[in-house]
């Protein structure tokens, strides 16, 4: 599940809402020279305020005024979504102005009047403008560019692209690219393509040499001509020298920022008449207003906290409304000094300039933090204490919310001991702020410490603190809190009840929540929205669906946060198909979703792989106008990927206008979920050459890319460059490391880096046990399961479930059986997947009574729990049993799965039913998992191993999807059948259908022709899987040489052998019985020498090859001396396959009566066919008497063996004796 990384929800306990946005870590970048170096942007709101809104900036700190879910801007004009939940809705609407000194900007929202190109033009002019102010971070591309519609500048980092020509350009862009033309020429300044390796455009040279001339221009205005009011295009300059080829613009990005303030001085000069005086004449002008403007100030207005553009006046005359600049044309030097010493007599004094805006000191004070300004504002309070001036209280809670705005923990601390120095600390109020701002800067400790400390409380005192803890993940300590309250005698109100029900939901503290509802009813709160839908998201944390149902549905006018809080449980509880009818009941009620609503939506979509469903969401987010938003795009990805639609998750992410390093993740993720490691690690690649930094998510993803496709060198690789990146000690990356290393095969690797974490918790554990168990190390995983206990690391669910999957390894049953009572013991008796963990463990450790048990036993049965004991009657080949319990199943109305039919095919398959398999073919008709692919690839096989080819075919052709098993399935069971050429033929079909053969496919290709004695088409195999690359596999080296062997081509079998980089024991029993075939016992008997030399043990099927091979050389001898040694040797106890071959080596040497002997003093019962091997040797040697009483054993065991009869008859008739 994506999670809403950028928003955090957070409802102020008292007069005031906030809402945060946390950018990703590339928004807080670009975000920086708005909001500081923080990158966070603080929002505050009037309690429960909901209402359409405008939102202010105050260049350059970007202080934001929020009213209502809105799109904001991380960029300064740039617009990204912003959501408020329904916490933030009143029924009273209080209006909040614009702070003073602030510029409405433009906001989107589905309530804003701005259209949509409006939105677009503000885009790309706030665009130009991050270009002119440092075009070097531009490639530009309009002299070298190949197509027209390429961009003409290109930023080299993030990519974006502007175009000159574009219809939504600023109206004075033209103006300002002319200015850099212009400026082209000079040393400092060059325009380089992207192409080129010369300098970029340098800021630096343009700004000191258009200085320079506009100082010019202000020591002699009459040398210029003003084309202002007459010029035809804004390429145009506004001043042109008369005599020089100099020019100006007003526009221009280079301007120093003085130019607005004396070009409106001329101005009002012109205005007033006096545009004819010499500027000695204008400058004695200015020194009389300005000399008259410090003689009493009171008679101007200070405009310079509000004005909205740098050509309105800093003071205006009240009565001649002359204005005055402070940065104005031809002021007098003294101007600015003066200016401090009248602000330092309005502090000493109390007194001084009257401002438009009606307030105080401490009005002055909030101003400063609002617009980011904290370390002046509080610069000048200190300066107040210090002059013996009281401070009023005001001041304080302006410099207290400035700090928790900023999460300005140090100066939230001086703020505090200026406060006790005051000896305001007893103030109700400040200490309700002062716990608050402590809380919210992440000092829970010393809010704490104040709460305590304050003579007197209120409710919002407790609020606060409730809130603290709650924000911080102490809900207990919040519930508590929540009750010391109430028994202090003061009653909770609305935003207490909501405060106690989050930490509620954050903990799962149902009851508590229970107990909590029942008190909002005595309360009359049942009926408040904000109440209301906190319960319902509290009851769904909680996991009680039921009751959050029934709270919802009580609510007369639920709003969009308890709709989405609804979705959201049923999401949580995976049920994916209610939340989305759910969402359509929204929409009948006319209530328009959020984001979080519609990514909510999405996840459930992607829980149920709703693929539909999505697309459908996908189109509304569209409508919506969310689709830009990157939190919206990322669970776009996410969804489609889940759904196994990689193509439109791609699809979604290419086309995403801001990526975060969280769309990056779930991309590769998609293509890890889908097994593409490929696509995943050269995803990753891009994501590098796009400087987008890893995180340790991009790491977590990327290792179980490389371990789902056993991708070996690339996680070396990508440990590398953890350890460069130093996530190396980060304990989810090295659980995956572990986690990779073990799935591909290197166990030392991955116990080499679980020892080097240096706090492993109980997932580093469970990994590593659960890496041995994948290598059948069942003993190392109960070794270390046994150390964990040591260790004191206390095991969960998952460490069971890996502990007794390893004792179901290596069919430890006695273990099994002990790690049963602790399970019993413990809290996890209950869990269901423990329970199915231990049914299979019984039944793969052939105790199938004690899995029955288990099931039986079970509180709580899902599929896989019917799955899981069908299949453990199926391995040990009780197919009645399962098929009874398949019966069952249905019978309590729990609906099979695709696991569920494969498992019963390969039932019916192990025992050739296939009868029962074609009802089964049936029942999976009717259940509509026909066209699964598994099922289907089961279907084909059951059937060719059911002897039924003709069936297998129509169901292989019948399939609406094959993929790469289903072929291998057919051609195995061509194989099967011994239908040598039908299976060559169906693999050339299907390379003419670029489907590409696999290991498996080589495999069965080759026993194939082994069956029919192809040598030709073996060759040619044996080419293609060089081609291929295959032919290093251990497994495709095996096949080869067994092939070649049977086609009695011993010496190409031979070289196969010894040109394998690997060999195990199945490589040496294949080359033995090709001598044994061969009739070369001696050569196998040597190769059994070289076998044992080389640190290879022999096995079963190794003494059943070399038996083989000395019965047909007639190596008695040889044969008697390896039967005895090797059980007494190697520890391998005859069968019946070994005491076979005895009985025909010693047959075929004519020693019938040994042979006979030897049968009759055999541990073990002699099955029909060593007495047919004796009765038939015989036949060969006229032996009536032992072909006789071989004759009766043989009846005895089959009385219906037809041969034994034929045989017998055959005997006495050599003999010319009768047989009766």
């Amino acid at each position: 599940m994506i999670f809403v990384e950028e928003l955090i929800w957070e409802s102020k306990i008292h007069d005031f809402c906030e809402v945060q946005a946390k950018p990703s870590k590339s928004a807080m970048a670009k975000a920086a020279p708005a909001v500081g170096g923080g990158g966070r942007i603080s929002h505050h709101l009037p309690h429960y305020y909901h209402h359409p809104f405008f939102f202010y900036s105050d260049p350059p700190r970007s202080s934001l005024l929020l009213c209502s879910p809105i799109r904001i801007s991380l960029i300064p004009n740039e617009p990204t979504l912003l959501s408020s939940s329904t916490s933030l809705t009143s029924t009273a609407l209080l209006a909040t102005p614009p702070p003073t000194g602030c510029t409405p900007m433009v906001a989107e929202s589905s309530m804003a009047s701005s259209s949509e190109e409006e939105g677009q033009a503000a885009t790309v002019e706030r665009l130009w403008q991050i270009f002119f102010s440092d075009p070097s971070q531009w490639w530009d591309s309009r002299f070298d560019k190949e197509d027209s519609a390429a961009p003409d500048f290109k930023h080299k980092t993030t990519k974006q692209a502007l175009w000159i020509n574009d219809r939504f350009s600023p109206p004075w862009l033209k103006a300002k690219l002319d200015t850099l033309t212009q400026q082209a020429p000079q040393p400092s300044l060059s325009l380089s393509s992207s192409s080129s390796s010369s300098t970029s455009l340098i800021s630096s040279g343009p700004a000191s040499r258009t200085k320079e001339l506009w100082e010019e221009f202000f020591s002699d205005p009459s040398q210029w001509s003003d084309s202002r009011s007459d010029k035809r295009s804004p390429r145009s300059p506004d001043f042109k020298h008369k005599t020089a080829k100099k020019a100006l613009w007003i526009d221009n990005n280079f301007n120093p920022p003085w130019v607005h303030a004396r070009l409106a001085t001329m101005v009002q000069c012109q205005e007033h008449g006096e545009s004819g005086l010499s500027t000695i004449e204008i400058s004695d002008r200015m020194e009389q207003l300005w000399q008259e403007f410090f003689s009493d100030p009171s008679q101007w207005w200070d405009n310079r906290f509000i004005k909205r553009s740098p050509n309105f006046p800093d003071f205006k005359h009240k009565s001649t409304h002359e204005g005055l600049w402070m940065e104005g044309w031809l002021n007098p030097p003294w101007v600015k000094a003066n200016m401090v010493t009248a602000a330092l007599d309005q502090i000493q004094c109390g007194g001084g300039f009257r401002s438009r805006v009606p307030g105080s000191f401490g009005d002055n004070v909030n101003k400063l933090c609002k617009e980011g300004l904290l370390k002046e504002a509080l610069h000048r309070v200190e300066l107040m204490i210090q002059q013996n001036i009281q401070v009023p209280v005001n001041a304080y809670v302006g410099l207290l919310k400035g700090c928790t705005r900023r999460k300005a923990l140090v100066e939230g601390k001086r703020v505090h001991a200026l406060i006790v120095q005051s000896g305001l600390d007893s103030n109700l109020f400040l200490g309700n702020i002062l716990v608050d701002m402590y809380a919210k800067c992440g000092n829970v400790l010393d809010a704490h410490e104040v709460f305590k400390t304050m003579p007197v409380r209120n409710v919002f005192s407790w609020t606060a603190m409730m809130s603290a803890y709650g924000d911080h993940g102490q809900g207990e300590e919040a519930i508590d809190l929540f009750h010391q309250m109430q028994q202090a005698g003061i009653a909770p109100d609305r935003v207490a009840f909501v405060v106690v029900l989050k930490a509620c939901a954050k903990v799962a503290a149902l009851e508590q929540g229970k107990q909590l509802h029942s008190q909002v009813i005595k309360g009359g709160f049942e009926t408040d929205v904000i109440v209301g839908g906190t319960l319902v998201d509290m009851y769904t944390k909680c996991g009680c669906m039921e009751d959050a149902r029934e709270v919802f549905i009580k609510m007369n006018e639920p709003d969009v946060f308890s709709w989405t809080a609804m979705i959201a449980g049923y999401a949580r509880q995976g049920l994916g198909k209610e939340a989305l009818a759910l969402y359509e009941q929204m929409k009948q009620a006319d209530v328009q979703p959020d984001i979080v609503t519609y990514v909510v939506l999405l996840n459930a979509c992607a829980s149920i792989a709703a693929i539909e469903q999505g697309k459908q969401l996908h189109f509304h987010i569209i409508e919506s106008g969310f689709a830009l938003n990157v939190i919206v795009g990322n669970t776009l990805v996410d969804m489609y990927a889940k759904c196994g639609s990689i193509k439109h998750a791609r699809q979604v992410f290419n086309n995403m206008h801001e990526r975060n390093v969280v769309s990056w993740n779930a991309m590769i993720s998609g293509y890890a979920q889908q097994g593409l490691g490929k696509e995943a690690v050269a995803l990753y690649e891009q994501m590098k050459q796009e400087d987008v930094q890893p995180t340790n998510v991009t790491y977590v993803v990327l290792l179980n890319a490389c371990a789902s496709i056993a991708d070996l060198e690339q996680g070396k690789q990508l440990h590398s460059q953890v350890i460069k990146s130093g996530f190396e000690s980060d304990v989810s990356v090295g659980n995956t490391l572990v986690d990779m290393y073990a799935k591909c095969g290197s166990i030392e690797h991955a116990r080499e880096v679980f020892n080097n974490i240096h706090e492993p918790n109980v997932v580093s554990w469970n990994v590593m046990i659960a890496g041995y168990a994948q290598q059948g190390l069942g003993k190392e995983a109960i070794a270390l399961y046994k150390q964990m206990q040591q260790e004191d690391v206390q095991p969960n669910n998952v460490t069971y479930v890996g502990v007794l999957n390893a004792c179901a390894s290596i069919a430890a049953l006695e273990e099994g059986k002990q790690l049963h009572f602790l399970i019993v013991k413990s809290e996890f008796a209950a869990d269901v997947i423990v329970g199915n963990t231990l049914v299979d463990m019984y039944a793969k450790c052939g105790s199938i009574e004690l899995a029955r048990e288990v099931f039986n036993n079970m509180q709580e049965r899902n599929v896989v729990s019917w799955n899981a004991m069908i299949a453990g009657y199926a391995q040990q080949g009780l197919g009645e049993e399962a098929f009874a319990l398949y019966n069952q199943m249905k019978q309590e109305d729990v609906q099979p799965t695709n696991v569920t039919y494969v498992i019963l095919l390969n039932a019916c398959a192990s025992i050739a039913a296939l009868d029962q398999g074609k009802k089964l073919h049936f029942d999976i008709i009717k259940s509509g998992f026909e066209s699964d692919v598994s099922v289907g690839n089961t279907l084909v096989d059951m059937y060719a191993k059911c002897g039924s080819i003709e069936h297998a075919c129509q169901v292989f052709n019948n399939m609406h999807e094959r993929n790469v098993v289903s072929w291998n399935a057919m051609i195995a069971g061509y194989a099967q059948q011994e239908l040598g050429k039908e299976a060559i033929a169906l693999y050339e079909q299907m390379k003419q259908e670029d489907v590409h053969p696999d290991i498996v496919t080589y495999v069965v290709l080759l026993k194939a022709c082994a069956s029919i004695a192809a040598l030709e088409e073996g060759k040619q195999l044996h080419s293609h899987i060089i081609n291929r690359g295959f032919e290093s596999d251990v497994i495709v080296g095996n096949a080869l040489v067994d092939m070649y062997a049977k086609c009695g081509s011993i010496q190409h079998a031979r070289q196969v052998f010894n040109n394998m980089h690997e060999r195990n024991v199945v490589s040496w029993n294949a080359i033995i019985m090709g001598y044994a075939q061969q009739g070369l016992g001696k050569e196998a008997l040597t190769l059994l020498d070289q076998m044992q030399r080389e640190g290879t043990k022999p096995n079963e099927v190794t003494y059943v090859c070399v038996l083989s091979a000395c019965s047909h050389s007639g190596l008695i001898n040889d044969g008697r001396h390896l039967f005895d040694s090797m059980y007494k040797d190697y520890g391998v106890r005859p069968t019946m396959d070994h005491y076979a071959c005895m009985v025909d080596l010693l047959c075929r040497a004519g020693c019938l009566a040994n042979a006979e002997d030897f049968i009759n003093n055999m541990p073990i019962q002699p099955d029909a066919v060593i007495w047919m091997t004796l009765l038939g040797a015989a036949r060969n040697h006229g032996d009536v008497e032992i072909g006789r009483r071989a004759f009766d054993c043989v009846v005895k065991l089959e009385p219906g063996n037809a041969a034994a009869y034929v045989l017998l008859a055959n005997i006495y008739a050599a003999g010319g004796t009768r047989l009766d």
